[in-house]
């Protein structure tokens, strides 16, 4: 009988004769699922681009050096 390996967090270790192949419809949805995720994330970098006002953080720029001269 083959001892069952745990991580220190308690979590099973899974040997490489363990695991199985996946199949071809597990590697299209895994590589379907990482092109959504990216593509989610490059248009909402490029939205924050596009209507980024640089003027927004004036206010707190200036309560911060207003704090900063009353604590130092």
């Amino acid at each position: 009988m083959e001892r069952t390996r745990f991580e220190p967090f308690g979590e099973q270790l899974v040997s490489a004769t363990d695991t199985q192949p996946r199949s071809r419809g597990s590697k299209l949805l895994l590589r379907v699922g990482t092109g959504l995720f990216w593509s989610l994330v490059a248009g909402i970098v490029l939205a924050r681009a596009a209507f980024f006002e640089p003027g927004v953080y004036d206010g707190f720029s200036r309560v911060a050096s207003l704090a900063k001269s009353l604590i130092f």
